[in-house]
């Protein structure tokens, strides 16, 4: 579970970038989090992910507030915490499987590691990984040959080599066509189910969000605008929410 309590980040300049932001995401749950440009989307996943040390408030996974560890103790923590972004960043020269198993790396340490190699076992799980996002097939090829919507399937399965039970995602299908932007969010939809991981997804696409999210979060200036199931929230408050930040 991922559970964010009065979560607040001012930047020195004085910019308020969250103000006492309260969310919760369970396992099973697909959250998607809608807002305009500078609403504080991305802030927020900074926040929880300690790439930004918020002002005050408290990120809790499952029993551990990550908000004041650090060092060791903040990378221990983090483990069951993973990330993808907009662009897959995959390393383009290296193979399917080898992108993949680098998200175990986490768990491995010493200078065997660092020089490239992995146990047995970690490689044998990346291409379950890979049958999960249906690119085992491809395993051999080279990264930079994919195609954008399967550099980012390839990015899921990197992720889920970590063995999260919290995945995030940073507008994971703002670069992509609409068919490979439907495969990315069925894929998320299906590991919230599935695999009961708590996902929380920043998206700019309005409709993508009521096709498969379980409830849809609208901020504005750092808050929460609301918080709703998908079944609840008039099309028209998202709309107004869009509004208000080009205004």
């Amino acid at each position: 579970m991922l559970r964010i309590c009065d979560l607040t980040m001012r930047y020195p300049n004085g910019k308020v970038a969250l103000a006492r932001f309260n969310l919760t995401v369970n396992p099973g749950e697909l959250v998607v989090v809608l807002g305009g440009n500078g609403s504080g989307k991305t802030t927020l996943l900074r926040c929880i992910t300690r790439m930004l040390a918020p002002t005050s408030g408290e990120v809790w996974l499952d029993d551990t507030n990550l908000v004041g560890l650090s060092g060791d103790r903040l990378r221990q923590a983090r483990l069951p915490l993973t990330m993808i972004w907009q662009q897959a960043n995959l390393v383009r020269r290296r193979s399917v499987i080898a992108n993949v198993v680098s998200g175990t790396l986490g768990r491995h340490g010493g200078l065997w590691t660092a020089l490239g190699g992995l146990p047995a076992e970690e490689i044998d799980a990346g291409y379950g990984y890979l049958n999960e996002v249906g690119l085992a097939a491809l395993a051999a090829q080279r990264a930079g040959t994919l195609s954008g919507g399967q550099a980012q399937r390839v990015a899921i399965a990197r992720a889920l080599a970590q063995r999260p039970r919290v995945l995030l995602a940073d507008e994971p299908v703002a670069s992509l066509d609409p068919e490979a932007a439907d495969e990315i969010m069925r894929l998320l939809r299906r590991l919230a189910t599935k695999e009961n991981l708590a996902v929380l997804c920043v998206l700019h696409q309005i409709d993508l969000a009521y096709e498969y999210a379980d409830r849809v979060v609208g901020i504005r200036d750092g808050g929460i605008v609301f918080d709703l199931p998908c079944a609840d929230l008039p099309r028209d408050a998202v709309r107004r929410l869009y509004l208000s930040e080009a205004a």
